[in-house]
């Protein structure tokens, strides 16, 4: 039988080994450390090595039933209790009784967990393949089980066989800019997505995101088609009265319901990720609009927790990347290197809860890999994190892409795995933008600019967008006339005892020197307006006319692109879009913006790589739209599912054919695009 095939025996033989040792090493060290424990020789301590092992095969399976069971925030609790209660057990059934009370049992125990994290880490040399291994065998028991409810035997000794029908799983490296990605490659860091590129087995090319270039805005263009109903990361309703901030999940919810026809990109089975948005899946797990933690049914979390070399591993490793980003955040201050904002507080839990996030992810769609699902969509978000604090191409945001560069090493290691033959997308929401904030630039906020040249109050959010909305909305001030929403170097200014959109001219009425105050601040270069003829584009030497480009003076528009007028204009279309549309100035010559939050990498507005997304695509797939706005993305994408029939409701796709991996590469057999569109 397969079982017993010699490579299988040697790789268990290996594998039972390797634990062994590890074993062996942290129970030592334990000990020695434990005040008060008497030494013992080096038979009790294998004795207690064999009790341990025991005592895990028998709990664990037990314990991740009690993990599954509980689901949501119990697991992710009960997961860490797992792997220190088999421990406690395993040290007061030893012979030798060493550690005794169950104070000092616990503690021994925690420590051995600890020790045990960092020392797998350490033996695979960073690697993950000790994840693989378990993801593989969530993925194997997961098809087992559909194998017996599909009447298939009670127990089998073989290996599901790897799926033949077709499936799209698309990957999103959240704010990985085109250019980073391409210079990343070229310099040898990433190694999977280069082996891809230099294969030929796929291609990457740029899409331009528009405005605003946020995450929500993409992917409710992405996952539904309607980008336009999203003006930015946070707005005001005048109508409703409230401030909107689209990963807040309350808010998230509203938004959806708002984007969802039903024909979303992950309807007919699909599922949903780590996203803003569900894009209609039939499963959403971690989507913010959908706020709630995986439950029962989803045994990729549960396995994620009670594993010892899932959320405990994570865990610990998550403190130790705290100190790492101590340690970088203290270079930059004592090199002096510029530009640089305040990598401390909340941010400092953002880096683990990023990482754990991403494994999690991860071993979520290993679950549904194994489940067969047609469609997966799993954003992944530890480069945007980082960047934002330290810079989009800084040292530390690198080794962020090249973690996920592994974690796309990982889900090809685990497509054999799996019930469909995978193709694999990987996409970009927006890129970012760095430089000096607006306010070390200039001294003051835009608010404070705006206050000052209105000599009203004007109100405005302390924290960044994306830190707003993890905690509960403020309500906006009676007493504030005018109202200012920053996303990156874009803020929406409302005057929200207006209760319609204000034009010029009674902005001018109102508020005289705002417009032409705003308009020549150095750093400002646009200040998008309302008027009876169309939308006008104030800067610093001149005006444009957006909707007939009359140009009056210096056109303001050149440092932002030849696509800068086309993305104004479909900008002030949005939904909720404010009565001022303010977007920071961009240096030609390095192309940094000045972000009106603290943040030294940015997106939102335009300038920079903020707009630059990247998609990397198998070779032989034809793109047939012009990738202009996530709209455009959701369009090309639905293509791909009716040429690979996941899809019917354009015309007859084109027979799929293989699945293209990078190991496994036959373009002349590869499947092509039919040359329809979607209408």
């Amino acid at each position: 039988m397969a079982v017993f095939a010699w490579r299988r025996v040697l790789g268990r033989a290996r594998a039972v080994l390797r634990s062994a040792l590890i074993t062996f090493v942290v129970v030592t060290l334990t000990l020695w450390l434990m005040p008060g424990v008497a030494s013992a020789d080096i038979v009790d301590t294998l004795s207690l090595v064999v009790l341990v092992a025991v005592t895990g095969a028998v709990l664990r399976p037990l314990l991740l039933l009690g993990v599954t069971a509980l689901g949501g925030w119990g697991a992710m609790l009960f997961g860490v209790v797992a792997q220190v209660a088999v421990m406690v057990v395993a040290l007061d059934l030893d012979p030798a009784n060493r550690i005794s009370g169950l104070p000092t049992l616990v503690i021994a125990a925690i420590l051995a967990v600890i020790f045990a994290a960092l020392l797998d880490w350490m033996v695979d040399a960073g690697s993950d393949d000790m994840f693989v291994r378990e993801a593989r065998r969530l993925m194997r028991g997961v098809r087992r089980r559909a194998a017996r409810r599909a009447g298939g035997p009670l127990f089998t000794t073989r290996r599901p066989r790897p799926g033949t029908e077709p499936g799209l799983l698309v990957v999103q490296l959240d704010g990985v800019a085109e250019p980073v990605l391409r210079w990343a490659v070229r310099a040898g860091n990433l190694p999977v997505l280069g082996q891809w590129l230099r294969s030929g087995s796929h291609t990457v090319r740029r899409w331009h995101t528009g405005l605003p270039s946020t995450t929500p805005a993409s992917q409710a263009g992405i996952l539904h088609g309607a980008s336009r109903q999203i003006p930015a990361f946070r707005w005001f309703e005048k109508d409703s009265g409230k401030v909107l901030v689209a990963n807040r999940p309350r808010d998230a919810a509203v938004i959806e319901r708002r984007l969802s026809d039903g024909r979303g990109l992950l309807r007919d089975g699909g599922v949903s990720i780590g996203n803003a948005f569900g894009g209609d899946a039939a499963t959403n797990l971690l989507t913010v609009s959908h706020a709630a933690l995986p439950g029962r049914s989803a045994r990729g979390w549960a396995a994620f927790m009670a594993s010892p070399y899932g959320f405990t591993r994570a865990l610990v490793l998550g403190v130790a990347e705290v100190f790492t980003e101590l340690h970088q955040a203290r270079l930059q201050r004592r090199r002096n290197l510029l530009p640089r904002v305040s990598r401390s507080g909340a941010y400092l839990a953002l880096r683990p809860a990023a990482m754990l996030l991403r494994d999690v992810n991860v071993s979520l769609v290993a679950e549904q890999m194994a489940r067969g699902v047609p469609v997966i969509y799993c954003d992944l978000v530890d480069y945007d994190e980082v960047a934002h604090h330290a810079g989009p191409a800084r040292p530390e945001s690198m080794r962020q892409l090249e973690s996920l560069d592994r974690m796309l090493g990982v889900l090809e290691r685990l497509s054999p795995e799996a019930a469909r033959r995978y193709h694999l997308v990987v996409l970009s929401d927006h890129g970012q933008s760095q430089g000096a904030t607006f306010r070390q630039r200039h001294g003051e906020t835009l608010d404070e600019v705006v206050q000052r040249l209105t000599a009203e109050t004007a109100a405005a959010p302390r924290e960044p967008a994306e830190e707003q909305g993890k905690r509960e909305p403020d309500p906006v001030p009676e007493a504030a006339p005018l109202l200012v929403l920053s996303s990156g170097n874009l803020s929406l200014i409302y005057l929200t005892r207006c209760p319609h959109r204000v034009l010029r001219a009674e902005i001018e009425k109102t508020y005289p020197r705002l417009i032409a105050g705003l308009a020549a601040h150095p750093g400002i270069g646009l200040v998008v307006v309302g008027d009876d003829q169309g939308p006008i584009a104030f800067g610093p030497g001149g005006s444009h006319r957006l909707r007939d480009g009359e140009v009056s003076g210096q056109d303001p528009l050149l440092p932002y692109g030849r696509q800068a007028r086309a993305d104004l204009l479909r900008h002030q279309e949005a939904a909720h879009v404010g009565d001022l549309v303010v977007i920071s100035s961009v240096d030609p010559e390095t192309a940094e913006v000045a972000a009106f939050e603290e943040l030294v990498g940015s997106h939102g507005g335009l300038g920079g790589w903020q707009t630059d997304a990247m998609l990397v695509h198998p070779a032989a797939w034809t793109v047939t739209v012009d990738l202009d706005g996530p709209d455009a993305v959701h369009r090309q994408l639905v293509e791909w599912l009716v040429m690979l029939g996941l899809r019917d409701e354009v015309r007859p796709g084109v027979t799929a054919g293989d699945a293209i991996h990078a190991a496994d590469l036959d373009r002349n057999s590869s499947p092509r695009l039919s040359p329809t569109r979607e209408g």
